[in-house]
Parts: C-alpha cells; structure tokens; sequence
C-alpha cells in the first residue's frame, strides 16, 4: 500500500476529477482524506498500486506531490488513549509522523520520516498491544488459543 499527497485546486468539480481519473484507472481509494488549507487544496489517499494511481492523476493533470511507504496498525477501539499511546512510543523513538488518517478496515495508516525507526515501533506494538479480535459483520468468531 501507498500513500499519495495530492494537490487539489480548491474549487467545485476537484475531487470528482480526481476520483474518476482513479476509477477509469482501476484504482480504488482504501483510506485518507482531503482538506484546504490557507486556500489551498490537498489530499492524502491510500492507495494499492502508488505507480498506477500517479500514472492516472497525472495525465489528468493533477499533480501527486509524493507516493510513500505507510505503517498499518490496528488500535484497540475499546480502550481509550491509545492513538495517544503509540504516538508517544514513535516519539521516543526518534519518530515524526507526518501523515495520520485511518483505512476502510479502522487500521491506523501512518507516513512517518524514519521507516525503518517506525516500522520497529509498530510490530513492538502488535505484539504488545494486539487488540482482541472483533468479528466483521459475516464472520464467524473463533476463540483465540
């Protein structure tokens, strides 16, 4: 997965462009969002395939700024304080984290400036911090051994 900064005119029509150039693409948005500041227009989106989103918007003229590696973590949603948490423990690592917004499956995606730093801080806190499983809507739960 990859996250793409997108710039975004701010005007009406904007993010219809860019969501149709995707689609005509084949490529589906997994997470993110879009907002103006100081009058101008920027998007972070999740994307499966970074080369072919790029590919997409750029021949429909808008301008991806950047195509990153993201960290994915599931946080426990019963437990209050934990986007708090792992963001102290990135911290204390040395860590920035520049880009925040959640996945169609509640996941964290984080863009961070240390991949390698992050990365570390992550799997330490799946391991550590695991939420239990929660079944979808359609899934059969199975009791964890």
């Amino acid at each position: 997965m990859k996250d793409l900064t997108i710039a975004l005119a701010n005007r009406p029509g904007m993010l219809a462009e860019m969501g149709d150039a995707l689609g005509h693409a084949g490529v589906s948005i997994e997470g993110g969002g879009a907002w103006v500041v100081q009058g101008e227009g920027t998007a972070n989106f999740l994307v499966e395939d970074g080369s072919v989103a790029c590919k997409a918007l750029e021949e429909a003229g808008i301008r991806v700024l950047e195509v990153r590696d993201v960290l994915m973590q599931r946080l426990n949603q019963t437990e209050p304080g934990q986007l708090g948490k792992i963001s102290r423990r990135m911290a204390e690592a040395g860590v920035n984290i520049e880009v925040l917004y959640s996945d169609h499956e509640h996941q964290l995606i984080l863009v961070v400036d240390d991949m390698a730093k992050g990365r570390a801080v992550s799997e330490a806190w799946a391991r550590e911090e695991a939420p239990p499983h929660t079944p979808r809507q359609g899934e059969e739960y199975k009791e964890q051994s």
